[in-house]
């Protein structure tokens, strides 16, 4: 019952003070209220990868006969229950109208039963090498797989890219993780210790995630923060707003640093006028930027 109060409380906080409502202070920057309101564009399919009623997720696809390169989609919200896959739902179509199949990822969060440490990390783990089974009935190129996720959804994107960097016997660990062509955090968090210790965003999720703080879990924090587990050994774009109040661009700056120091073709992609949201807004000016990304990882040589 603690648990359960902690975590409302935790919830509470994050719906009603900075995190996702912080931008809504700044003009002319796309809101959560304004990506929210917008019409929730409908999926091909909805198909479950687990037992679990959350592990599932929606696949569209591109018109023609493929094989349809993949990309794998992964929301943000604090990692908490309240929020949910359907404002990423914009962005894959927009994906999938150019030319990429999409598979938008629900799995279980703080709030949820099952939800937190290990569950959501093994959730976004099997939803993403359940697209091996997807290509076994859809026309999907397998060996052309990018993950993009969205604040911490880009914390999990980074992480599912660096994965297969865990040792044995980490909770985390899988056999043979789907291999991927890159990866795009978009406003994401590489480093949940610092992040835990920063002030006005969804830090106050994170002990919640990791069923504590970095002291207390040390061992945890360093299999599921991406820039402990570096290098990932595939190409990574950050991409962030410079006006972002709810994750840190030293976020970015930081994990884009170490990861070239440790040999990885790492570009941060910082946008000057823009906020946490616009970057998964497809109306937004500087969403090209984003499709951009994902196009060059793609068709990379």
């Amino acid at each position: 019952m603690l648990r359960i109060f902690s975590i409302f409380i935790v919830t509470l906080n994050v719906l009603t003070t900075t995190p996702l409502f912080a931008q809504e202070q700044q003009p002319n920057l796309i809101t959560w209220k304004e990506i929210a309101a917008l019409p929730v564009p409908p999926a091909d399919q909805t198909v479950s990868y687990g037992p679990d009623t959350l592990q599932f997720g929606e696949l569209r696809l591109p018109e023609g006969e493929g094989l349809f390169p993949v990309v794998v989609v992964v929301h943000g919200g604090c990692w908490l229950s309240a929020y949910d896959r359907q404002y990423m739902a914009h962005l894959s179509e927009q994906l999938t109208q150019a030319g990429y199949a999409t598979w938008n990822l629900e799995f279980r969060r703080v709030g949820d039963a099952g939800g937190g440490w290990p569950g959501t990390f093994l959730d976004v783990a099997r939803g993403t090498d359940y697209v091996r089974e997807l290509a076994k009935k859809h026309p999907l190129d397998t060996k052309k797989v990018v993950v993009i996720g969205h604040s911490a959804g880009g914390h999990l994107a980074l992480w599912l890219a660096a994965r297969h960097n865990l040792p044995k016997s980490s909770p985390l660990y899988m056999k043979k993780p789907l291999k991927l062509t890159g990866v795009v955090s978009l406003a994401g968090i590489p480093d949940l210790a610092t992040y835990s210790h920063q002030k006005g965003s969804c830090n106050e999720a994170v002990p919640e995630l990791m069923g504590g703080m970095p002291a207390e879990q040390p061992a945890r924090y360093a299999d599921a923060s991406p820039t402990a587990l570096l290098p990932l050994r595939v190409p990574s774009r950050l991409i962030q707003g410079a006006l972002d109040l709810i994750v840190p661009v030293t976020q970015s700056q930081e994990f884009t640093a170490h990861a070239k120091a440790k040999g990885d073709d790492a570009e941060l992609i910082l946008i000057e006028k823009a906020g946490h949201f616009d970057l998964v807004a497809p109306h937004s000016p500087v969403y090209e930027q984003v499709e951009r990304a994902v196009q060059e990882l793609i068709w990379q040589k």
